[in-house]
């Protein structure tokens, strides 16, 4: 049950809100003077605070009200502030929102808008609460793993990924292939470097082939290797990723694109550790971690008969879905910031058009945008023409005249939103900008 505070000299006033919220599930504490309102402050947990202005005789000036007012946002200033009296100086009354006050009521006041704005007030609170709760824990969890765990400097801040970290940390141990999936430029191999620095075989060599990158007669000989003379331009013997990756591990990007010779002798090297070299009837034994990716549908290309069924679950003991950068916003600016050349900065619109952006080109993209920027901003702010992003192409959303958005409004849609500014905006038919202009006119703090 959420818990007011009323701060009133006269007990009628505390008689009547009390029997009022008692009406409706709100839970009432009295003072009858500022310092009998801060000590019950300083032992009861309250949700808000309802003030009188006027604690004197001289009920014109408002004076100790003002400095109860101060001394509680001085001492609790997340916790919302209503006034409520006859006193109805208006420039005074707009100074103490403008100073955080959560709303202003006349005596006698309206029991309905009293109530709504205390009900979405308490609700906003609450929801400011949890989200405070989950991201401080999201960020002792996020100590606690780069703590425990050699994150190779990631950059990271949104839980998406952090999963994704989860489980490639606790897997990495682990003596089994794992295939890493996610569309192009989402950082993958980043994610198989973590793997190999947190395993068994953490000193062994990390060996990386990108199987899209050559033309598929190649690719055998780059696996495998090769003896002098078992293809056309093989004039000595070479040494294949495999012999390079023995004791460590073998990175197989755009495993997709493997011809299916190799998906066959890549399936028998998983199942023995044996494998010769191209033209060589010489079997060799190596010892390999196998790590793969791939941004295409494996599933897909079974059904199609061009990836061989038994390869896929071969590798495919463990799956990390890394997902696209758009569907982790949250990595957004502090991977931009990691981008950022030394003594420059982004300015507010700037940092907008990065989260507004739906970045097809993931990480990858993000990091070409931050290097021009870097080459074009005129001193050291990047500004929007400086990232060269193509104008949003986002149909207008039709938008409420802001007059008819009080604050009750927009409190219960931030409520409703978990205090998430651009989802309450988009709800209110906002832009983000705007329901920020208005929230500050109307003193409800950003989370």
């Amino acid at each position: 049950m959420p818990t007011v505070l009323i701060i009133d000299d006269n007990a009628a006033v505390g008689i009547a809100l009390d029997v009022l919220f008692s009406l409706h599930d709100i839970a009432a504490l009295h003072a009858a003077s500022p310092e009998e309102g801060l000590a019950v402050l300083a032992r009861a947990p309250v949700d808000l605070v309802i003030q009188d202005m006027n604690f004197t005789a001289d009920t014109t000036s408002g004076e100790e009200g003002v400095a109860l007012f101060r001394q509680i946002r001085s001492l609790y200033p997340d916790l919302p502030v209503i006034l409520l009296t006859a006193w109805t100086h208006l420039d005074a009354a707009v100074d103490l929102v403008k100073a955080g006050a959560a709303d202003y009521l006349p005596k006698p006041w309206n029991d309905e808008r009293l109530l709504a704005t205390v009900t979405n007030l308490v609700e906003l609170g609450q929801a400011n609460r949890a989200l405070a709760q989950r991201v401080g824990r999201e960020r002792r969890e996020k100590r606690e793993l780069e703590g425990q765990y050699d994150l190779r400097g990631l950059v990271w801040a949104d839980p998406a990924t952090e999963r994704v970290l989860q489980l490639a940390c606790q897997v990495a141990r682990a003596d089994v292939p794992i295939l890493i999936t996610g569309p192009n430029g989402t950082g993958k191999e980043r994610i198989a470097e973590i793997i190999q620095a947190n395993s068994q075989v953490k000193d062994g060599p990390f060996v990386v082939l990108n199987c899209g990158a050559l033309p598929s007669e190649l690719i055998e000989a780059e696996l495998f290797g090769a003896d002098a003379g078992a293809y056309t331009g093989a004039s000595r013997a070479r040494e294949g990723k495999f012999e390079a990756a023995d004791g460590g591990t073998l990175f197989l990007d755009e495993i997709g694109n493997l011809p299916p010779a190799g998906q066959m002798k890549l399936l028998r090297v998983l199942e023995t550790g044996r494998f010769e070299r191209l033209g060589s009837n010489r079997e060799r034994q190596v010892k390999v971690r196998v790590i793969s990716a791939t941004n295409a549908d494996l599933p897909a290309m079974i059904r199609a008969g061009s990836f061989r069924e038994d390869l896929f679950y071969r590798l495919n003991v463990i799956e990390l879905r890394l997902p696209a950068l758009n569907a982790r916003p949250g990595d957004i600016l502090p991977l931009a910031l990691a981008f950022l050349a030394p003594g420059k900065r982004l300015d507010p619109g700037a940092e907008a058009a990065l989260l507004a952006h739906a970045w097809p080109g993931n990480v990858r993209e993000l990091k070409n945008v931050m290097a021009r920027a870097n080459l074009l901003a005129q001193g050291d702010t990047i500004r929007v023409p400086d990232l060269g992003l193509p104008a949003a192409a986002a149909p207008p959303q039709p938008q409420l005249p802001e007059a008819e958005l009080d604050r009750e409004t927009i409190a219960s849609a931030l409520a409703r939103a978990g205090g998430v500014v651009s989802q309450a905006a988009s709800e209110l038919g906002l832009s983000r900008q705007a329901l920020y202009r208005r929230m500050e006119r109307l003193g409800i703090g950003r989370i």
